[in-house]
């Protein structure tokens, strides 16, 4: 296994993308790790529209780009992509409970 380089250890192009890719492979495995906790509160929730719940979007969202400022990131950015995987959430959790209802 090589050593972790820092960005400012990274000489070439090759160097960064091969971080690139190891930071990336990470953030897959916290995705994967993230959407079975959806699904878990998929199977806990009884009605479709509990996975809508705007008071708790709007919390996540500003928690984030709280958290993106002190990570020096760009926060609407980070709010893109938090919203755009909240809005995923929302209709993933959504098929799950109409079908297990349908089921029932």
């Amino acid at each position: 296994m090589t050593a972790v380089k820092s960005p400012a250890e990274c000489q070439t192009k090759e160097d960064v993308r091969a971080e690139i890719d190891r930071v990336d492979q990470a953030l897959l495995a916290l995705f994967a790790e993230r959407h079975r906790y959806v699904t878990r509160m998929a199977q806990i929730k009884t009605d479709p529209h509990e996975a809508y719940d705007k008071a708790r979007i709007e919390s996540i969202v500003e928690k984030q780009r709280e958290r993106a400022i002190g990570l020096d990131l760009d926060e609407d950015q980070v709010e893109l992509i938090w919203r755009t995987l909240i809005d995923w959430n929302i209709n993933y959790e959504k098929g799950i409970i109409v079908a297990r209802r349908r089921a029932e």
